[in-house]
C-alpha cells in the first residue's frame, strides 16, 4: 500500500499546482479584460470632451463624462493605470 499511497499524494499534488496555475491565469485574464476596459472608457472620454469642445454635445454628455471619471478613477484606485506606455502589448 506504500506505493498507492505516494502515487496519491503526488496526484494530490499535481491537482493542487493545477489549481493554482487556473487561479493565475484567472487572475491575469480578469487584469487584461479591466484594462481593456479602461482603454474604452479613456477613448470614451475623450470623445465626449471633444465633442464638447466642439459644440457637439448633447444633454447625456456631462452625464457620460462624470460616470467615465468615475470608473477610471475606480480602476486606478484598485492599482490599474491609465498610462498607454504601461502596455506591453502595445508599441
Amino acid at each position: 500500500m506504500a506505493l498507492f499511497d505516494k502515487v496519491k499524494t503526488q496526484a494530490a499534488g499535481l491537482a493542487q499546482k493545477a489549481q493554482e496555475a487556473g487561479k493565475a491565469g484567472q487572475a491575469k485574464l480578469d487584469e487584461v479584460q479591466a484594462r481593456r476596459k479602461n482603454d474604452a472608457n479613456l477613448r470614451e472620454l475623450g470623445a465626449a470632451y471633444f465633442a464638447t469642445r466642439q459644440g457637439r454635445a448633447d444633454a447625456d454628455t456631462a452625464t457620460t463624462i462624470e460616470r467615465l471619471i468615475g470608473e477610471i478613477a475606480a480602476y486606478e484606485a484598485d492599482g490599474g493605470s491609465s498610462s498607454p506606455s504601461d502596455d506591453p502589448e502595445e508599441g
